[in-house]
């Protein structure tokens, strides 16, 4: 990964599990949000940027 970026987790609005983790620039100042798959949920859920 670029010095520019950070990881960060992904983790699901309704059961609480980190299912995903992918990259983020360091400076932006936007959460990430998206919809995806949570094999606990069993459905496509919004999932929302925590902190590693």
């Amino acid at each position: 990964m670029k010095n520019k970026e950070r990881y960060v987790f992904l983790e699901c609005t309704e059961c609480r599990n980190r299912n995903y983790t992918t990259g983020k620039r360091v400076r932006a100042e936007y959460k990430l949000e998206k919809k995806k798959y949570c094999r606990f949920c069993r459905g496509h859920k919004v999932h929302k940027e925590k902190k590693v």
